[in-house]
């Protein structure tokens, strides 16, 4: 019996890290566009801090494209997430666990606490379990709470695979072309009430949707 669970915990550590490399592989091949990055740029010269909202079904690149910048990521604590949380470790991010279903609220705190300590924070605004490009209220709390700005950043794929899951999990072909597309700086006052909040909410959701779109549109 230990012998044999020696065996997967050697496999899955094995399968971990051909996974880990195959998406680098992957990732490097990719011929990427950048649209109105200009701001998201100069804030990462002046080692300024910000939130970035992506949807969860696109969101293997942004991962991979703010690799080794010591961000902080939210992941969920499923076993999807721990994954992910591993791929993300070793892409130098300072992994926060927990999602709306599970553990939210204190995420939410730890993640408030990283941005007020000038940490970029990532996450996915439909995750973990969606409904798909519904935006949820994480992102839009963090960047009030921590007065960092939050910016949207949609990811349009010209040849992929689409997997049969909730949020239609995009893998790209190699070599295909990526658009990606950021929104500009939206900063979200800290005494906005709970209506005004969930206009801002409502408003970020229509153009993350509407910057989808533009960046899934190839000619």
């Amino acid at each position: 019996m230990k012998l044999k669970q020696a065996r997967q915990n050697f496999l899955r550590i094995i399968g971990h890290y051909l996974l880990h490399f195959a998406i680098n592989v992957l990732c490097k091949s990719l011929k990427f566009n950048f649209a109105n990055n200009k701001a998201i740029e100069e804030m990462e010269m002046q080692k300024k801090s910000f939130v970035l909202a992506f949807w969860h079904g696109s969101m293997l690149l942004p991962w991979y494209l703010f690799r080794n910048m010591n961000y902080t990521a939210l992941t969920s604590q499923s076993k999807d997430g721990d994954l992910l949380a591993k791929i993300l470790r070793q892409w130098n991010y300072n992994v926060v666990r927990g999602s709306s279903s599970q553990g939210g609220n204190v995420a939410l705190g730890i993640l408030i606490d990283f941005a007020k300590n000038n940490q970029s924070i990532l996450l996915t605004p439909d995750g973990p379990r969606g409904p798909i490009h519904k935006f949820k209220a994480g992102a839009v709390i963090t960047a009030k709470k921590s007065g960092l700005p939050l910016i949207l950043v949609a990811v349009g794929i010209k040849h992929k695979k689409i997997l049969k899951s909730w949020d239609k999990f995009e893998i790209p072909k190699l070599f295909t072309e990526v658009n990606v597309f950021f929104s500009d700086p939206i900063f979200i006052d800290k005494n906005l009430d709970h209506d005004q909040i969930s206009e801002v909410i409502a408003n970020c959701e229509l153009q993350l949707n509407e910057l989808h779109d533009e960046a899934n549109s190839f000619i």
